[in-house]
């Protein structure tokens, strides 16, 4: 009995230090995440067989840094995936990367790794300093092996190169073709410094920065973080683009869902303290013409996700921000009954008080009329999309002090 006794009472203390625990302010993570883009099941001709080719793909960060490691994906991948030789360096633009910056990347002090189906891999940290919004030059040699790209993230807006042989180190890559996609990098990270903290954008093709200049980084996060990278105090602040073009909320459409890709593309990224949803016009997009019973769906049952993705992200300490919805008035999938659902969520998000705060993007690129259509200055063409003046307002509309 009196084993019993002190079993259960060293339990009792054992649960009350574990509650006392969880109750302080946890350890902060000794990285913060710079760029991320979000992996993709490829399908058709995006299925290449990179096989005994080197790969130079090229991420814009946001924070700079003393230290970067990359984090390698195969989250679709129906077979292993080996990497042998991977590189690390500051762009020189093209295919070329500048002298003296190339860093061998190992992954548990070993030069090659083999990345399981499903699974994904961060490199061992190396000492290149990384300015902010540089562009960091990842390269990695795939060897002969059984296997298909089958992750990576669609619309890129980036320039990223292929060659022949393990060429990962050369300075140049020689008859290189060009891809406009990223395979198989889904993050780069930074130290994280005592106010380092990361805004995570989740979003579809307007997050992703479709119709904006290739090449240039007209994208509304890139605007974002340009602008907290040149104001004082948010210098450690960066901004990770998670945006999917033809994402939806509820249903899967191009990529997982919001809802199903919450975990691994906001709650597990290092130091996010924010978050910024701008999703569900895909959704709404879907209803002019259904393609079945999911696509008849309300605005009601879109407020209720974004709800609920709001409540989890806040659960884990994350601020929460609300982005209106933009004009669509005509687009390709427009409807009067759309235009009523793409209203009434707006409305909710003003009024509700379930975020922290509300960005208005609609009044932002709106042109003051009911509806609203797209402020001719910012519309690319299609009535869907900004072009990069609509996208600068975009990234210049949020007011910082949002991320203090």
């Amino acid at each position: 009995m009196l084993k019993r006794l002190l079993y259960f009472s060293s339990v009792m203390v054992l649960a009350a230090a574990s509650a006392a625990w969880s109750a302080q302010p946890q350890p902060r993570s000794g990285w913060v995440g710079t760029w991320a883009a979000s992996p993709m099941q490829a399908q058709g001709p995006a299925m290449r067989a990179f096989t005994g080719t080197t790969l130079r793909e090229i991420m814009h960060i946001s924070a700079g840094g003393a230290q970067v490691r990359v984090r390698f994906t195969n989250e679709y991948g129906s077979d292993p995936l080996t990497i042998a030789d991977a590189h690390v360096a500051l762009s020189a633009g093209g295919a070329a990367t500048k002298d003296g910056t190339d860093h061998t990347l190992t992954f548990g002090g070993e030069a090659s790794v083999r990345i399981a189906p499903g699974a994904a891999m961060y490199s061992d940290p190396v000492a290149l300093a990384v300015p902010a919004l540089a562009d960091v030059a990842v390269s990695f040699y795939v060897p002969n092996q059984v296997m298909r790209a089958e992750t990576y993230h669609a619309l890129g807006l980036q320039t990223n190169y292929v060659a022949n042989g393990d060429v990962a180190g050369a300075a140049a890559l020689e008859d290189a073709t060009k891809l406009a996609s990223w395979y198989f990098v889904s993050g780069v990270d930074v130290p994280a410094e005592q106010d380092s903290r990361a805004v995570v954008t989740l979003g579809d093709s307007i997050t992703d920065g479709a119709r904006s200049t290739p090449d240039t980084n007209r994208r509304w996060p890139n605007v974002l973080a340009e602008r907290l990278q040149h104001t004082k105090g948010f210098e450690h602040v960066s901004v990770l683009d998670e945006g999917i073009s033809g994402n939806r909320v509820l249903n899967e459409g191009a990529g997982p869902s919001a809802l199903a890709r919450l975990d691994r593309d906001v709650l597990a990224q290092n130091g996010v303290k924010y978050l910024i949803i701008l999703e569900s016009i895909n959704d709404i997009g879907h209803t002019l013409h259904f393609s079945g019973p999911e696509d008849d769906i309300t605005a009601g049952q879109l407020e209720n996700v974004l709800g609920q993705i709001a409540e989890a992200a806040r659960a884990h300490g994350i601020k929460v921000y609300a982005a209106t919805l933009t004009p669509y008035v005509g687009a390709g999938y427009a409807g009067e009954k759309g235009e009523q659902m793409r209203a009434a969520v707006n409305n909710w998000m003003r009024t509700s008080g379930v975020f922290d705060a509300v960005i208005d993007f609609e009044k932002i690129t709106g042109d003051g009329q009911t509806p609203p259509q797209f402020n001719p200055a910012y519309d690319s063409g299609d009535h869907l999309h900004p072009g990069d003046a609509g996208y600068k307002a975009m990234g210049e509309g949020i007011d910082l002090s949002l991320f203090k």
